[in-house]
């Protein structure tokens, strides 16, 4: 695990740690050749320079965020702001079906939505893939 990262995870409780490793793990498995950081003070995955999955401690939960996952046709994640993204909120690292969470993995690494352009083209998002 990169130090930012493992420094992230060690500020946390417990239980809400024990979701983060368990994301993490996931998440570097299906994205072990992508660029990966502490963005915005919390661990988000990048293809070329584009966010595309991401997590962060909430009040009451950790938040799984997916760039582009209103577009997954996934009915367990959440939209989330104005734009594509969705999200998915665990409390208890039991909640994570990390079959669902492959799943939407790999249609993260398909379908994009280009957030590194967005000031660039004035709030205007464009499909990549």
């Amino acid at each position: 695990m990169q130090q930012d990262i493992l420094a992230y995870h060690q500020k946390l409780e417990a239980a809400d740690k024990a979701i983060a490793d368990t994301l993490y793990k996931t998440i570097h498995t299906a994205f072990h050749d992508v660029e990966s950081k502490i963005w915005h003070a919390h661990p988000v995955w990048f293809i070329d320079g584009n966010p595309i999955v991401g997590y962060s401690k909430l009040k009451h939960c950790v938040r799984l965020l997916f760039w582009s996952g209103q577009s997954f046709d996934e009915p367990e994640l959440q939209n989330e702001g104005t734009f594509k993204a969705a999200e998915k909120r665990y409390s208890n690292v039991k909640e994570i079906d990390t079959e669902a969470l492959m799943r939407w993995l790999q249609k993260a690494r398909t379908i994009q939505w280009d957030y590194k352009n967005l000031i660039k083209r004035k709030g205007k998002l464009v499909r990549l893939m």
